[in-house]
């Protein structure tokens, strides 16, 4: 039972990647539109030229097809409507998990959003938001079942939304190789704004799919005839997270490429949807087209008991360091080595009692999809914990309930404390988000963090809580560990949005151990 714990916990990294590219394609599949020739115009003048049209993307990894995707824009007499859709199947320890997710979004005549309708379908559910713009705000509405929230975020007429970026960028400038942009705009996802730079890198000719035929013989969709493409590459970094795209002349993505390894390929209807299939065939190996969860691990170089290490010291190599949370608290990074050190009975007590007289500080306050202030958070957490007990012990008893209660369950979509105190099922995501809202809500500051965490030689990504005491412990209710062991490596600390930036570590991080105390 204990390892079917562990396992389960895993699955969690395909629902951080869906999120990922589903973002990913906001940009990758949207229209970057211009005209052929004569060169930039004002952005009246781009919108009026933009054509109606749909274009259908083939979704694959490793020569493997996992997705379908499609972007759709029509004309309107207030300006634009754009319609991205998206189908993926994706092989997850022994199971095909089937999400959709959808993004219809309304654009005036100068490309600014009016507003827009998302959802995302998948294990948990349907998870829905709905935006509206104002003057000088963008109010959201977001949730599932019958629990949503409304947020009011400000916004000036120089923040676009991610949707629009793509047809914003051939305003004021030409398409050739060492162009760059530098836009704010709107990240749906974070519920913040993001500087996004835009560079060209190249031009080229692709051959794409203009027709399908079915061959009987392969049993699937073929081209039938080819087309050529003028194409330029495109690169858009969101902080040290990079996506990389060609596109035709009028802006019409081509190929894409975002990581992990997954590819979008522009082809005919037909190949993309109808070779996809949503069957139960089940490809669990580790290979380049197999299971997510073995494909995104990586292997150690030596065999660790994790419970009981003391002290683990790591040298991290392959990737971009930068930016990621890995000093701090526990955790010590020295050149390219970081040690973590497991905390101390002395460190758990917690030398308060709750709740903290710190109410200023951001981890005890509510968030998008960590509903603290709710009634029924508060009033299940106060049941778990009694009356003003210590930090420690409070801290203690919240990771075993959450622990006890919460059955492991793999979960692709939004996690949110609400809808997880009302299923009591998920996988390391919600586990994590359900102990962050009932922490706050009796005065525990606490907040999300992922990483990696070794389990049966091979480090897995993951995510758990960490909640202050003299300082910043880690606990994992999915494991039912209090502290986390030794061998949790923390990278990011924050919601989802930070999570994301996981993904570029995905088939570049190296781990060598350099030490392993207990």
């Amino acid at each position: 039972m204990a390892e079917a714990a562990r396992l389960m916990g895993r699955r969690s990294v395909a629902g951080t990647i869906l999120v990922a590219w589903v973002g990913a394609l906001a940009w990758l599949a949207g229209r970057e539109y211009r005209q052929r020739a004569g060169g930039p115009g004002s952005l009246e003048d781009v919108s009026r030229n933009i054509p109606p049209g749909s274009m259908f993307y083939q979704l694959s990894v490793g020569g493997s097809q996992l997705g379908f995707a499609s972007t759709t824009l029509d004309t309107v007499p207030e300006g634009l409507v754009t319609d991205d859709r998206l189908i993926m199947a994706m092989p997850i320890l022994g199971e095909i998990h089937r999400t959709q997710a959808r993004a219809v979004s309304y654009l005036n005549r100068t490309l600014q959003l009016s507003h827009f309708e998302a959802s995302l379908r998948g294990d948990a559910g349907t998870f829905t938001a709905t935006g509206t713009v104002t003057e000088d705000s963008l109010s959201v509405e977001f949730g599932q079942d019958d629990r949503f929230e409304r947020v009011q975020l400000p916004m000036d007429d120089q923040t676009i939304h991610q949707v629009s970026l793509p047809l914003r960028l051939p305003v004021g400038v030409r398409l050739e190789s060492g162009a760059a942009w530098s836009i704010n705009t709107f990240d749906p996802l974070s519920f913040q704004r993001r500087d996004v730079s835009v560079r060209v890198l190249a031009e080229s000719t692709l051959i794409v799919p203009d027709s399908a035929r079915f061959d009987s013989t392969a049993v699937r969709w073929v081209a039938a005839r080819w087309d050529t493409v003028h194409a330029w590459k495109v690169q858009q970094r969101v902080g040290a997270l990079s996506l990389d795209a060609w596109i035709d002349d009028y802006g019409v993505v081509v190929q894409a490429n975002s990581p992990m390894g997954f590819e979008m390929s522009r082809t005919a209807f037909e190949i993309a949807y109808y070779n996809l299939g949503l069957g139960d065939e089940i490809d669990d190996s580790p290979g380049p087209g197999g299971d997510v969860i073995h494909r995104t691990a990586i292997g150690a170089d030596a065999t660790l008991s994790p419970t009981e290490l003391a002290e683990l010291s790591i040298r991290l190599g392959g990737a971009d360091l930068s930016g990621f949370a890995l000093g701090g608290g526990r955790q010590t990074l020295s050149g390219d080595t970081l040690t973590i050190r497991r905390e101390a009975a002395d460190d758990l007590r917690g030398g308060y009692r709750l709740p903290s007289a710190d109410t200023l500080t951001p981890y005890l306050q509510a968030e998008p999809l960590i509903q603290s202030d709710d009634p029924r958070v508060q009033a299940q957490a106060r049941q778990i914990v009694g009356r003003r007990p210590w930090a420690g012990q409070a801290a203690r008893r919240l990771n075993e309930w959450v622990h006890r209660e919460v059955q492991k369950q793999v979960t692709i979509g939004i996690p949110s404390a609400l809808h997880v105190l009302s299923t009591l099922q998920g996988d390391c995501n919600e586990h994590t988000v359900v102990f962050v809202a009932l922490a706050r809500a009796i005065g525990l500051p606490a907040r999300t963090a992922a990483g990696l965490v070794y389990v049966n030689g091979r480090f897995y990504y993951h995510a758990w809580p960490e909640v202050l005491l003299t300082e910043w412990v880690p606990v994992d209710p999915t494991f039912g560990q209090f502290p986390a062991d030794a061998a949790h490596l923390r990278f990011t600390v924050g919601g989802l949005a930070r999570h994301v930036e996981l993904v570029r570590l995905i088939g570049r991080l190296t781990l060598d151990v350099v030490r392993a105390e207990e």
